[in-house]
């Protein structure tokens, strides 16, 4: 299968299964507070469904329209738009029978079925796997810039130790981008001194601008010889696995980065190194490639890297028990994160409008290949992107109705059903909106980028 193939058919599972489960939050209060539910439906059911069979009081079933899902409600001003059924006088099984409180807990089912289920995923994935990083403190020599127009845009350069993010400290090397691209000041460490800077106001946008390189931000490799193929231009040059290169054309070296440069001037040719082997020096004289390439591999164990005292990668394992807080913090850290990233899009300045994405942008997320953590932990991160999309106090949305439940419950006064329904319709028009936006964006992007 092909890599669009796969992130479908991944896009579909996940969104089918979010769908159900938030419908279904809203479906188990409804029936324990004797509510008749008219129809649950995966997809939407425009003039016609793909399957369909009623059970009860209830039609299950499968629309042809993959926007969403939906339960239908008896005595309930929703998406049906049923203005027949609430002309009629108000039943004992219908939503509008039901105690205020009552009503607000099957409104808020979604969202918290939503929530719940990104934290459980969560705790599977760290019980089952845990977490590894690199800890921020262990660098040696601090952060590789590997694009260096982004870093000066940023502010930060090879070699700089990255130490806060908005007064919060970086513990993991893998956190410093996600917390820069949210936040509002960092601080580093640059030849011994500690410095304040500011994070321009717009670096989403300069980010979004070029996605293949927004990890720019990396730990400095070590040119450590770990493999030397036989089509390598330098398999026959002496070279050996294990060698540590120090010098190069007279320059000492110890990282990649030092060497790329000098590379790029000699490629093509040949290029004196000194390497450390068993403690001792060894000359010796390298071929560069066309490509400025020496065409051998880099890198050491976990191990090795500490020992030597680069950098360490912790491995965090958590019993069940211990995986339930550990779940649950990076459920609250996912969705605290989103909202910060929300604030940047309502923020003009930002430029991190024109990064809001529809169904192109949700499914390019998954990978391209069939990874079933990956898989997860997208599927988490969409659920509590839904719970906090649905919990926005527009009308049609979940929001909307707390919002309203909410005012009957302080004031004791109902919002008349008159008023329900145009506040509906206003909603729908809002959302139909929202969604030409985002997909609109996709298409830009597909058409143009």
């Amino acid at each position: 299968m092909t890599p669009i193939v796969i992130k479908t058919i991944q896009f579909f599972l996940s969104l089918s299964l979010l769908i159900v489960l938030h419908e279904l939050g809203h479906f188990i209060p409804a029936k324990l507070f004797k509510t008749r539910v008219e129809k649950f439906y995966l997809f939407f059911d425009v003039k016609f469904s793909l399957f369909k069979k009623k059970i009860g009081e209830t039609v299950y079933g499968i629309g042809w329209l993959p926007l969403g899902g939906y339960v239908k409600i008896s005595g309930m001003i929703d998406e049906s738009m049923d203005k027949e059924q609430m002309k009629e006088e108000p039943k004992p099984w219908e939503f509008r029978s039901k105690p205020a409180w009552q009503r607000l807990i099957i409104m808020l089912g979604g969202v918290t079925v939503n929530f719940i289920l990104a934290v459980i995923i969560f705790i599977g994935l760290v019980f089952t796997y845990g977490e590894q990083y690199i800890a921020n403190d262990s660098l040696k020599d601090g952060i590789w810039v590997t694009e260096k127009s982004l870093g000066d845009e940023l502010g930060v350069k090879t070699g700089d130790k990255v130490l806060s993010v908005d007064g919060k400290k970086i513990e993991a090397l893998q956190q410093i981008l996600p917390e820069m691209v949210y936040g509002e000041s960092y601080t580093i460490e640059r030849d011994g001194q500690v410095i304040e800077k500011k994070i321009p106001v717009d670096f989403i946008q300069t980010l979004s601008e070029d996605k293949d390189k927004a990890r720019f931000i990396y730990y400095r490799v070590p040119f450590v010889i770990s493999a030397i193929p036989k089509k390598s231009p330098n398999v026959d040059s002496g070279l050996q696995k294990g060698d540590a290169v120090v010098e190069m054309a007279g320059t000492p070296v110890e990282y990649k980065d030092q060497v790329i440069p000098i590379l790029e001037a000699n490629k093509g040719g040949t290029v004196p190194v000194k390497v450390r082997r068993n403690g001792e020096l060894v000359d010796l004289t390298l071929n560069v490639s066309e490509e400025a390439a020496l065409g051998v591999g880099l890198g050491m164990t976990p191990e090795e890297y500490k020992e030597a005292g680069y950098l360490e990668q912790k491995t965090l394992k958590y019993s069940f028990l211990e995986s339930i807080p550990a779940g649950w913090n990076k459920g609250v850290k996912t969705l605290t994160d989103y909202i910060r990233g929300m604030k940047k899009i309502f923020n003009p300045d930002t430029g991190a409008y024109k990064e809001v994405g529809g169904f192109a942008a949700i499914g390019g997320m998954f990978p391209d290949t069939w990874n079933w953590p990956a898989f997860w932990a997208t599927t988490a991160f969409i659920s509590i992107i839904l719970a906090f999309m649905n919990i926005l106090p527009i009308p049609a949305l979940d929001g909307g109705h707390v919002a309203f439940l909410l005012y009957e419950m302080v004031t004791g006064r109902k919002p008349s059903d008159k008023f329900l329904e145009y506040a509906q319709m206003i909603g729908f028009f809002i959302l139909i909106a929202l969604l030409l936006f985002a997909n609109g964006n996709d298409l830009y992007k597909w058409l143009f980028k």
